[in-house]
């Protein structure tokens, strides 16, 4: 019998070398086995004194070695005696240790997976276990072997995890079999990619595979496109997907897919275009989400033609339509203010047979509480009830911000406690929106407690609460409670962005601070922040709104100056001081300006132009804007009407108003208290009594609640004889005894 003799490397004080001589010694035979006796277990493995060898009484080496096999069968003993170990066996201490010991032990347990998988596991998660590639290897081996490949995820995850990169080199370099290796090395790569892990590391995995002609699966191929392309690489999907080509790796469907989503969401639509045509070139055929996902990349290019052709290519081979095909198509024409056609879309999807889904819903929602048509937007959301689709959060926030825009924050309050009436659970985006909509009305007080009462529901304030609670100080000119908030938000951790420093910024520029302006625009430019437009905008606002009409102008050229094209914001501001200012003419050289440069103006730029020539009484003028801006598809709003309805009862044109009042409602645009105040404020100048109490009282059905201009204007021209008689009469109205009250009168 041939014996080998290992000597263990242990470092030990040398004040105890007289008291323990260490030896592990573990000896293989060669050329053939011994029976020992069932007392084997006698063997002395003592892992609590550290000493694992074979001492007899006097410290000298047992003469009385065990074979592999009969060490196989213990360890096989232990392991089967119990599915877990609280301590771990005596026999199991030279394995944690010795790492060429436990590849020998688990190669002999080849066509055993479990009970190599089990103790692999034991051994590993000793502590003082010795990381080795080879012994990983061997466990990958042998479960891939047996086709316990779940078994052998959870080992690639612990390679990774313990940074075991050798190991994807021993598999290039052939330490195992060429399939083996290549389906262990496709593990790497779905674990990479599924547990978003060091992408850097996947892509070198999958070129090592590549130059040493073992092939990845081409699932994981699409498994890094889709990595990729969540992380807006297209440049490296380019790469990837050229090197699938390259070494023969055979696209699918789902690979073209990928690829035309990263085109679309870079906006990149020919360049997906051009994809479906070599796909099919390949006979690779297009399925229900190929064409889905470039309608979305179309649409979202203002495309709606060619996204509404493919829908047409859709139908005509038979694909299956849905949600998914219509909806980006219908945001697409809501985005630009094409109303109707997106209705009209809603319709067509309707008698296709695809069912309109909440976010369909929501999307009108958006934009009609955008456009100030909030009761619009309420009707949408019934339809989502009667159609038992519940609204979401984002339902709720979306008409909270419509109302909240009209002024109507008790209605916002109510949707408030609706949602939670349907288990739904308000967000910060939630608590933010009805703050804005409080701050906007002048409303600080209880904007504040609001911010109270969502920190007592465990929702954390963030930099936008802050800011509109700063914004809406600023408004009110408390600027002391302006920067209460604001160093409250520093107080809490919180770093301001770009928006709370402008909000300060514009605060300042209201109350004619500018040098204070100009120190806080210091301190965001030394903590990084780059001058941008929206900067120079607050600036060029502010000091055309304090008479500095040239130093505006100025500034705007400054920007030019410094590499920043001024946008519709900054030529609108501008020309708004000018016009306030009076000087009608230079507004028209900006506004001409403007449009030269191919910046379009927006619902803003024309109101305050139709605020301006009608209010100076050129009312020509002021329907020339309004019927050029309706001619490029800019929609007016309900402050647009009123400028006009204004102008025309000041000149005493009062049919022309009433005829702007009634398209407005016809329109869907609702009325507001300033409409009513203006028809109220020239029916009282012109002496037509019954027309102003049905003013009031139609205001009043409408939700619409009067302010102290509204009863000024109504008592202006009363003599004192007769205005207690009105007085009555207002109060026989607001109970609701109309007849009464017509009878009295």
């Amino acid at each position: 019998m041939t014996l080998y003799v290992r000597a263990s490397k242990f470092i030990i004080p040398k004040s105890n070398l007289n008291h323990f001589t260490i030896f592990r010694v573990i000896f293989y035979s060669s050329l053939h086995h011994f029976q020992y006796p069932s007392d084997i277990k006698h063997t002395n493995f003592d892992i609590h004194r550290g000493n694992n060898n074979y001492n007899n009484s006097d410290g000298g080496i047992r003469e009385n070695p065990f074979q592999d096999l009969d060490y196989q069968k213990l360890i096989l003993n232990k392991i089967q005696e119990r599915e877990d170990f609280l301590v771990v066996p005596d026999c199991f201490n030279s394995l944690i240790y010795d790492s060429d010991l436990l590849v020998k032990i688990l190669s002999s347990f080849r066509c055993r997976p479990r009970v190599a998988l089990r103790l692999f596991r034991c051994v590993e998660e000793q502590k003082g276990f010795k990381y080795c590639e080879h012994s990983f290897c061997t466990i990958l081996d042998i479960l891939i072997q047996n086709g316990w490949v779940k078994s052998a995820y959870w080992v690639v995850e612990r390679v990774i995890s313990s940074n075991m990169d050798k190991v994807v080199d021993l598999l290039v370099d052939g330490y195992l079999n060429l399939k083996v290796s290549v389906e262990i090395l496709d593990l790497f790569l779905r674990v990479y990619t599924k547990k978003n892990a060091n992408l850097e590391q996947c892509l070198l995995v999958f070129e090592k595979m590549l130059r040493n002609e073992m092939l990845p699966d081409v699932k994981n191929c699409n498994r890094i496109l889709r990595s990729l392309r969540d992380r807006n690489l297209v440049a490296k999907s380019r790469e990837v997907y050229r090197m699938m080509g390259e070494f023969g790796i055979k696209s699918t469907i789902v690979t073209y897919n990928t690829m035309l989503d990263s085109f679309c969401r870079e906006g990149e639509v020919q360049q997906a275009l051009d994809l479906l045509s070599e796909m099919q070139r390949k006979e690779c055929y297009p399925n229900d989400v190929t064409y889905n996902i470039l309608i979305n990349g179309l649409s979202k290019k203002g495309e709606f033609n060619h996204a509404k052709g493919l829908i047409g290519e859709m139908l005509n081979k038979g694909l299956n339509v849905s949600a998914y095909t219509y909806n980006p198509l219908i945001y697409g024409y809501c985005a630009k203010g094409m109303i109707f056609e997106a209705l009209g879309l809603q319709k067509e999807m309707e008698v296709k047979g695809a069912s309109p889904t909440v976010s369909t819903y929501n999307t009108f929602i958006y934009k009609l509480c955008r456009e100030g048509r909030a009761s619009e937007a309420r009707h949408w959301f019934s339809v989502m009830l009667k159609r038992n689709l519940m609204p979401d959060i984002m339902s709720y926030n979306t008409l909270i911000y419509g109302y909240c825009r009209l002024g109507d924050t008790n209605e916002a309050f109510w949707l408030l406690r609706d949602l939670r009436r349907n288990d739904l659970f308000p967000t910060v985006v939630t608590y933010n929106t009805i703050m804005a909509g409080l701050c906007r009305k002048g409303d600080l007080e209880n904007a504040k407690q609001l911010k109270e009462e969502m920190m007592r529901c465990g929702i954390s304030p963030d930099v936008f609460t802050y800011t509109i609670l700063v914004h809406g100080s600023c408004k009110a000119g408390n600027l002391p409670m302006a920067k209460e908030l604001f160093d409250e938000m520093l107080h809490r951790g919180l770093e301001p962005d770009c928006i709370a420093y402008t909000t300060r910024i514009a605060g300042e520029l209201r109350l004619g601070d500018i040098l204070k302006a100009c120190k806080l625009q210091e301190e965001m430019s030394a903590k990084g922040f780059p001058q941008n437009i929206i900067i120079y905008n607050v600036f060029v606002d502010g000091i055309a709104k304090l008479g500095n009409l040239e130093e505006a102008t100025e500034l705007l050229q400054k920007m030019v100056g410094d590499g920043l094209m001024p946008d519709h914001i900054t030529y609108t501001s501008v020309i708004h001081a000018y016009l306030e200012f009076g000087n009608l003419k230079k507004a028209r050289e900006l506004f001409d300006e403007m449009r030269s440069k191919e910046i379009s103006p927006t619902v803003v730029t024309y109101t305050v132009l139709i605020h301006a020539h009608a209010g100076k009484g050129r009312l020509e003028l002021a329907h020339m804007h309004f019927s050029e801006m309706q001619q490029k598809r800019i929609l007016p709003n309900v402050i647009t009407y009123n400028a006009l309805i204004n102008g025309l009862c000041k000149y005493r044109r009062i049919n022309e108003a009433y005829s702007y009042f009634a398209e407005m409602k016809a329109r869907g645009i609702v009325p507001n208290k300033y409409t009513y105040t203006i028809l109220i404020n020239e029916n009282c100048d012109l002496g037509n009594w019954q027309e102003v109490l049905r003013l009031f009282k139609e205001m009043l059905d409408n939700g619409i609640q009067p302010d102290s201009f509204t009863y000024s204007a109504m008592l202006k021209n009363l003599a004192k004889d007769y205005e207690s008689h009105a007085i009555e009469y207002l109060d026989f109205i607001l109970l609701g005894d109309e007849g009464t009250a017509e009878a009295k009168s």
